[in-house]
């Protein structure tokens, strides 16, 4: 019979009490037993073998060695005194050493024994040594080894000064899967556990920390990876079927005057197949009567702002008003420079409105949203004012998001009564299985092509002992009319960090690019907005011709005429932020180049990253990449949205057929039952209120 319940608070277990539980809580979310049954090993090791100490070496991990203690003394002084243990095997001797619980040791162990010694070897004063190593009788050994492997927990310095090591979680976990193995019940439909041919999640519990073999040990990580994104999957599915029915959207029928005459008249070049595509999609959201949430990817230079643009012409024709919503005021204007030039002989009212916007021209503004005569308005966070009042909204495009916080976002679904159609943009593309996760409410569109004439970049790799051929390479282009772009990590100097700096970089760039013959730009974050707008029109208007820059110009930068993109220290840049800085350049007719910047040694992650620059243009390559090297928390968009994908044992990185399956598999289940009211999934719908608390709230997202 269960003593304990997965409910029970951890303090109630032996040995925790409310001092540990309190450290368990704050360094590890461990709060219940629930949570720590759930606290998985990160390794496991085999306690079935065994090295001699003629073998042990200090670049070994861990050394488990059978043998005798042949003898004990004290070293040290009073105030740093430590026990030594001389140990032998038939190979040799090394000695074992103690700083802490000495008196525990000297009353416990002996000399004569047969023991079996496990630790990390290092190497000190001549020999190997292990400090502070576990210790047990050969006869203890053999009695408890149930299990070939023995798992190895994450501990923090404070878990670890409070004794809560690996081995002491370990011990935890052993003794409530024992006590509380009845309050593991099932909680998938027998019938899908069954189909799936996978563990009982009892067993795959006690196989996850204790396997009995390798294979074991597999069938537990896929059970517990199936059921942690079944519920993943049913919480963002079953928030877009709740979405779908509390919001119904505006149905745009008509294709009128507008669209027909942008599209016959003054398009500027062909759309490609992937626009074409993405078209279709949104129109078919557009007529379906529910309210469009999609998510349209696609790299620097593919066409996003047109698809956009024709369908806010879709909106205007029938009878709507449309807002696009740029991070930055940078951004805004680029967005509004493009489709004012896009719509030059249309009779189509489009205005901008940032942070700088005059008020004289602010109040037109207002006025003409207001009774409807100004068709579409392009901005930054000013949209959201109380003061900005739509006539009818209908469509609304979101340029990179993340950038938005939840508030703003909210205040622009309160200017209707009914929320409009959203079009999420992004250029930094996320690979499949993680937009499928952190996007997974919003449908999604990919613009996989770039427009027709476009030459792909040329990305180069140079080390900083070959800088004078790139100065020669970078005069070259100039003296055929092309501009430049130089990136730096850093404004300044820093101890801290040993980076390349824009102030230094400047000097050494005006000596070899002197006036009048040269002129440069500067840009970065620290400048005046005026200043900054300043700099980057006369980099624009071809008055200089290198602008030298931090990453502010990542987004919103729009110079066909610049042909070569320099980034410095290009190692310490992630592989996203590379590659939206590649995309400044490779916007006009001619060749375009991407210089990588390091230095001739780099760490393996530095290298694979520009490795990986050099061998392709393809974003969603590059993407697939940067998430396998950094993870999912890290990517651009999703820390600094604030949504944070606490998997415990699934990885996007790795798991992407996984996510799929599950997703078909929550997919199936809702289809049959949408509400998870029949009895079979009676387990699933409480599993999943109670997970929803933890787990993300979507409506961050969209």
């Amino acid at each position: 019979m269960s003593i304990l319940s997965l409910d029970t608070d951890i303090k109630f277990i032996k040995g925790v009490g409310e001092k540990k539980a309190a450290i368990l809580a704050s360094e590890a979310q461990i709060c219940k037993i629930e949570d720590l049954i759930n606290y998985y090993p990160y390794k496991y090791i085999d306690r079935t073998l065994f090295c001699t100490i003629r073998e042990a070496r200090p670049s070994l991990s861990y050394l488990q060695i059978k043998g005798r203690i042949t003898g004990f003394r004290m070293e040290g002084d009073i105030k740093k005194k430590r026990l030594v243990a001389i140990f032998t095997d038939d190979t040799g001797l090394m000695e074992l050493v103690w700083f802490q619980g000495i008196p525990y040791i000297q009353q416990n162990y002996s000399t004569g024994v047969e023991y079996v010694i496990f630790g990390k070897p290092n190497y000190f004063n001549g020999s190997i040594k292990i400090l502070h190593p576990e210790i047990e009788t050969l006869t203890e050994f053999n009695a408890k080894l149930q299990n070939k492997f023995e798992p190895a927990y994450s501990t923090t310095e404070k878990m670890k000064r409070a004794y809560m090591n690996s081995k002491m979680i370990q011990k935890l976990i052993h003794f409530v899967l024992s006590s509380a193995c009845d309050s593991i019940h099932e909680i998938l439909p027998p019938k899908l556990v069954e189909r799936l041919k996978i563990l009982p999640r009892k067993d795959a519990y006690l196989n996850i920390h204790f396997p009995s073999n390798s294979e074991m040990l597999q069938m537990a990580q896929f059970r517990l990876k199936i059921e942690e994104l079944l519920f993943l999957q049913l919480d963002i599915l079953k928030y877009r079927l709740t979405k779908n029915l509390k919001f119904k959207g505006f149905v745009f029928p008509t294709v009128g005057e507008q669209f027909n005459t942008f599209y016959n008249q003054h398009l500027p070049f062909d759309l490609t197949g992937a626009q074409k595509r993405v078209i279709k999609e949104i129109r078919k959201d557009l007529g379906s009567g529910r309210q469009m949430n999609r998510l349209l990817q696609g790299d620097v230079g593919s066409g996003k702002t047109l698809v956009a643009l024709m369908c806010m012409l879709l909106a205007i024709d029938n009878g709507f008003q449309s807002a696009i919503l740029a991070p930055t005021e940078i951004l805004a204007q680029q967005h509004y420079k493009t489709i004012i030039e896009f719509l030059a002989d249309m009779d189509v009212n489009c205005r901008l409105l940032t942070g700088s916007t005059k008020p004289k021209e602010r109040k037109t503004i207002h006025k003409e949203l207001s009774d409807g005569t100004l068709n579409i308005i392009i901005g930054t966070h000013a949209i959201f004012e109380d003061k900005v009042i739509f006539h009818n909204l209908g469509f609304v495009v979101i340029d990179e998001q993340h950038r938005f916080g939840v508030e703003q976002r909210a205040k622009m679904w309160a200017k209707n009564i009914q929320p409009p159609h959203i079009l999420v943009m992004t250029a930094t593309p996320i690979p499949r299985t993680l937009a499928m996760t952190l996007y997974g409410d919003l449908d999604i569109s990919v613009i996989d092509e770039l427009p027709p004439g476009r030459k792909p970049i040329k990305t180069i790799h140079s080390t900083d002992e070959k800088r004078l051929r790139v100065f020669n390479f970078m005069r070259e282009e100039i003296k055929k009319g092309r501009q430049i772009y130089i990136v730096y990590p850093l404004i300044q100097e820093s101890e801290r960090m040993n980076y390349k700096d824009l102030e230094d970089g400047l000097e050494s760039i005006s000596r070899a690019f002197p006036p009048p013959e040269f002129a440069i730009s500067v840009v970065h974050g620290k400048m005046k907005p005026e200043e900054k707008e300043k700099s980057m029109k006369m980099f624009a208007k071809g008055i200089t011709h290198i602008m030298i820059a931090t990453t502010v110009i990542e987004v919103g930068v729009n110079v066909p005429n610049a042909s070569v993109m320099i980034i410095e220290s290009a190692e310490k840049f992630g592989l996203s932020q590379l590659h939206q800085l590649r995309g400044r350049v490779g916007r006009g007719a001619e060749q375009s180049y991407c210089i990588l910047m390091t230095p001739s040694k780099m760490s393996y992650y530095g290298q694979k990253r520009i490795e990986t620059m050099v061998e392709t243009n393809d974003g969603f390559r590059i993407a697939e990449v940067d998430l396998q090297l950094r993870g999912p928390g890290d990517l651009d968009g999703t820390q600094q949205s604030g949504v944070g994908i606490d998997l415990k044992i699934s990885n996007l990185a790795t798991d992407g057929q996984l996510v799929q399956y599950t997703r078909d598999i929550a997919n199936e289940i809702l289809e049959e039952d949408p509400n998870l009211d029949l009895p079979q999934n009676y387990y699933l719908k409480q599993e999943l209120i109670k997970k929803k608390k933890t787990t993300i709230d979507w409506s961050v997202i969209s």
